[in-house]
């Protein structure tokens, strides 16, 4: 006697939306937005449902004097291409501790590229042109989400349990970021919406010194 086949199907853990609001401290050269800010959950409890997720490929363009995007925010393992589309030559850099490397010079319409391989905060400069920076935040989680014009942000698919919310804020120090750092319990009867108060220390000048520790010469200023 043939027997019905059985279907098995995994049950899925239920999920809610998180919504974070931001309060930053007030920035004297924003016009018009605050600084770039990300949120994202850390599972509390190491045997979480929550997996790390998938490495990727992603892109810093070189163009303009400018890197475009402004901020990254990748996976731990990914890794991130920096083309070079100026007709000029470029020098990418960072010496923080996220991601240290450097590209050494490179020419127009070339690349070279970097894994991103622990978590961290790399701030990416060019040792020719001063004026171009970039941030590349490495997280180990995909429950993240990176604040709009009005610093809130929504992290969606999270599910219940207990998390870690930490709170980036370009231009604000570590022991200030520290601060934010608070648990939170995501579950179907409450609310999921957070205010984090990040004004406890004032932005600090985006001012970086070139990648042999000095201050950049004026003749790198020139139109190349």
């Amino acid at each position: 006697m043939l027997l019905s086949p059985v279907v098995i199907t995994a049950q899925q853990s239920p999920t809610e939306e998180v919504h974070v609001q931001v309060q930053l401290p007030e920035s004297p050269t924003a016009k018009g937005h605050g600084p770039a800010t990300v949120v994202w959950l850390e599972a509390a409890d190491k045997r979480s449902s929550v997996h790390p997720a998938s490495p990727g490929r992603f892109t810093l363009l070189q163009k303009n004097r400018m890197f475009s995007p402004h901020l990254l925010v990748v996976p731990v393992g990914s890794v991130v291409s920096f083309p070079n589309a100026d007709p000029f030559f470029h020098n990418v850099f960072s010496y923080f501790n996220g991601k240290r490397f450097d590209l050494g010079l490179y020419e127009a319409g070339t690349s070279k590229e970097i894994t991103f391989s622990r978590e961290g905060v790399s701030y990416i400069f060019c040792n020719i042109h001063p004026e171009m920076s970039a941030v590349i935040l490495t997280i180990d989680t995909p429950l993240y989400g990176v604040a709009d014009s009005s610093a809130r942000v929504a992290i969606r698919n999270v599910p219940h349990g207990e998390y870690l919310l930490h709170v980036w804020v370009e231009g604000l120090m570590q022991p200030a970021l520290d601060r934010t750092i608070r648990r939170v319990q995501v579950s179907a009867d409450g609310t999921n919406s957070i205010t984090v108060d990040a004004r406890s220390a004032p932005l600090q000048p985006a001012k970086h010194l070139n990648k042999f520790g000095q201050p950049y010469d004026h003749i790198t200023s020139a139109p190349y």
